[in-house]
């Protein structure tokens, strides 16, 4: 465990989509403030976990440059953010995995210790993000056991994020102070608006 009583987790970012609303570019290697998207979101997660990967399917040798493990998607096709969480349940080695997606490079920094906290003391087996009214699921920690039924949603060709968590034992996690931090970039408008300074975390 960590010095604040947090198990070794490993974190994934969720790099693996085909970033279609962005022209079709890779989005984790657009660069806000001159660093590729994925770098910001990596030098903000890496500290809170014990192993971090990246979940891409396209420019693998790019994102591995980083120094990162690189894990595709089990399922083809380019199967959404949940087809990430469940690549990284299959390749973690611990026992609980944190994601956040490639698009949010102002995530906050005890995202992890967080959920974390509220996912024990719940006795949950799934953590999302809920902030400024909306819930965000693509920041989640949950326990590997979830690969079995997860694996079963996906052969269903079910593909929501949100729809999963509901089928499990889930907690959501209050961030409302911390709002801004969970801004993502889905448009060339969206990149121009966030090239600032990012807010407090």
């Amino acid at each position: 465990m960590t010095p604040g009583g947090v198990p070794a987790i490993t974190g994934v970012i969720l790099a693996g989509g085909r970033g279609q609303r962005m022209g079709g570019v890779d989005k984790g290697l657009i660069r806000l403030n001159g660093q590729a998207l994925v770098s910001h979101v990596a030098a903000r997660l890496a500290p809170q976990v014990a192993e971090l990967l990246i979940n891409a399917n396209q420019n693998g040798a790019t994102y591995a440059a980083l120094g990162y493990r690189v894990i595709g998607d089990c399922i083809g096709g380019f199967a959404g953010p949940l087809a990430g969480l469940h690549a990284a349940l299959a390749g973690a080695r611990h026992r609980l995995v944190a994601t956040a997606p490639c698009d949010s490079p102002f995530l906050p920094a005890d995202l992890v210790s967080r959920l974390w906290s509220a996912l024990t003391a719940s006795r949950a087996n799934i953590a999302i993000a809920r902030a400024g009214g909306r819930i965000h699921p693509v920041f989640c920690l949950c326990e590997r056991t979830l690969l079995l039924p997860l694996s079963d949603f996906l052969a269903r060709g079910e593909r929501q994020f949100g729809r999963f968590c509901a089928t499990q034992k889930c907690v959501e996690v209050a961030f409302d102070d911390l709002s801004a931090a969970f801004e993502n970039i889905n448009t060339r408008a969206d990149l121009e608006r966030l090239e600032r300074p990012p807010p407090a975390s």
